[in-house]
């Protein structure tokens, strides 16, 4: 379980026992994991995984639920062939580890991945979606990318965030109430500084009893209690990429 002693903002929870039905692809410096839908789509979205990598199950599980919904789904490798994050490691050499992995430094790889989507794939309407580090991936993405039309940021760690709420694009926060890592008055604070500087469409929403990862980590049969919350976070975020994609 995650506690505070760990600056980690993620607690790896349950991970699925999940092999994928995408593949992996080389697009130029950048390995990804491709899922696409049975029918052929101009909508993609881009999946930027936490501290635990590209290769974690359960990301690669919520890909292919993009797909299953329409979504041509891409999970890069935007560590970029450095280690990711493992659970055994030591927490007190994070912030270290975290210095060469910046959330708000992924624009090269961002453009290789659109020109891959549009040309490969030919995508015209491509949204992101990001978990934990992601989540801070995809703020920073909707407040400069032009390219995107949309964001859905679940519990993105405020502390990693960009300190501006000028989003270009349509974005959805998505949060826990009983995350360690973010605590509810930075959420409040945000929310009162997109009301004032946001001029696009945003939804700020907590979800009661909830912990870090709930929507992508955590094994609903484990936590029965759990399950209407985390199958609430999965349509809230299809329902909001369906809106603006």
């Amino acid at each position: 379980m995650a506690n505070e002693s760990r600056p980690c903002p993620c607690d790896i929870g349950d991970r699925l026992d999940y092999g994928g039905r995408g593949q992996e692809v080389q697009v130029e410096h950048i390995k990804a994991y491709v899922c696409k839908p049975p029918a052929s789509t101009d909508k993609a979205v881009i999946v930027i995984h936490d501290i635990f990598g590209w290769q974690l199950p359960n990301t690669r599980y919520m890909a292919d639920m993009l797909a299953a919904n329409g979504y041509i789904a891409i999970c890069p490798d935007f560590f970029v062939g450095q280690e990711a994050w493992k659970p055994s490691n030591d927490w007190a050499s994070f912030n270290d580890w975290l210095k060469t992995r910046n959330a708000g430094k992924i624009d090269k790889e961002v453009d290789v991945i659109l020109k891959y989507l549009s040309e490969q794939c030919a995508a015209k309407k491509i949204g992101v979606i990001g978990f934990c580090w992601g989540g801070a991936a995809v703020q920073h993405l909707m407040l400069k990318n032009p390219h995107l039309k949309t964001g859905v940021s679940l519990y993105g760690v405020i502390r990693f965030f960009d300190d501006r709420s000028s989003l270009l694009h349509p974005t959805f926060f998505i949060f826990a109430e009983k995350d360690d890592h973010i605590p509810l008055e930075q959420v409040t604070l945000l929310e009162q500084k997109l009301k004032q500087n946001c001029k696009v469409d945003y939804k700020v929403k907590i979800y009661p009893g909830q912990t870090h990862g709930f929507v992508h980590r955590k094994r609903e049969d484990i936590n029965p209690q759990d399950k209407p919350y985390i199958e609430e976070g999965r349509k809230d975020m299809i329902n909001w990429l369906n809106k603006y994609l």
